[in-house]
């Protein structure tokens, strides 16, 4: 559905995309995760074609994005991190007028009107002006805006940041209806956790792809074990391991360190030697399954350092 061959874009001495490369199936989440910087929003818009990259070329359905920019825009919906609601428009004056800017007929609009409310749930709220949405409900709104021209290709540049836990998930719910309509989604994200529920993930940093493939394959790909190591004063802890022990990264979460280390058994031993010598309380040290966001800091330290 989507071919991108080395593609580079930069701004005066930041690189945004470094030489990037990957296909995206058709039906398929394809998430693009990183923090803020990493390029996310700047490769959504090279896909989307309002920005042309220095070298390299994005085809959509075979179509060259950067020769036939309008032809490709048909069948795409790109919705930013800033979605162009008209706040004094209600939610069904926003919906028709989006409609009629992708050129379909108002009795085709409120032809799909019912499906876009079925899956919003934002009917019984329609004469109601956006600016007086929720944040939840105006990216649900964005999103029925976007999908008012049926595209095969949604691109949402992190739609759900800074929504509350409960519209994000009824977003995630959303998308995956989509999917079962062939549809073809591509999403930016901080959000670790919305990440697993990708098909494929591209974790970028620094406008690079560190890694790139299935959530799992991507936990996989970190060599070794995670410890979680519970203890009486966490931070005296940390400062005694980076201080006594030959380790990596250190992930301090909450009233635990997590650690990676190839040698899970010799760590144990090592921590509990350093800890005893600094008075240091021991709780439990235990190997843990890592979260995607575990992985994610590990391969940027591994990078880094």
């Amino acid at each position: 559905m989507i071919k991108v061959n080395s593609i580079t874009k930069t701004f005066n001495e930041i690189t945004a995309a470094s030489d990037l490369s990957f296909n995206i199936a058709k039906g398929e989440i394809f998430g693009i995760v990183g923090p803020d910087g990493a390029g996310k929003s700047t490769l959504l818009r090279l896909i989307a074609g309002i920005i042309i990259p220095e070298s390299g070329t994005i085809h959509i359905k075979d179509i060259n994005v950067a020769e036939n920019p309008f032809l490709v825009k048909e069948n795409l919906a790109y919705m930013p991190q800033r979605f162009g609601l008209y706040e004094d428009l209600t939610v069904e004056e926003n919906i028709y007028f989006f409609g009629r800017l992708f050129g379909v007929s108002r009795k085709g609009i409120f032809k799909r009107m019912k499906r876009l409310y079925d899956f919003s749930r934002l009917e019984p709220f329609k004469d109601r002006l956006a600016g007086k949405l929720s944040g939840g409900m105006k990216q649900k709104l964005g999103l029925a805006c976007s999908l008012v021209h049926n595209p095969d290709i949604i691109l949402l540049d992190e739609p759900t940041n800074g929504v509350d836990p409960v519209s994000r998930r009824e977003f995630w719910k959303i998308l995956y209806d989509l999917l079962t309509d062939g549809v073809t989604i591509v999403i930016s994200t901080a959000y670790l956790d919305e990440a697993e529920r990708c098909t494929r993930l591209a974790l970028m940093y620094n406008g690079s792809f560190l890694r790139l493939g299935r959530p799992s394959e991507i936990k996989k790909s970190i060599a070794g074990s995670l410890l979680e190591i519970s203890v009486s004063d966490v931070w005296k802890a940390e400062r005694a391991i980076k201080a006594g022990g030959n380790f990596g990264n250190i992930i301090r979460e909450g009233s635990a360190l997590r650690i990676f280390s190839g040698n899970p058994s010799k760590a144990d031993a090592d921590i509990r030697r350093i800890f005893k010598n600094e008075n240091i309380e021991t709780k439990s040290i235990k190997r843990k399954v890592p979260t995607l966001e575990n992985c994610f800091l590990e391969i940027i330290h591994r990078r880094n350092f």
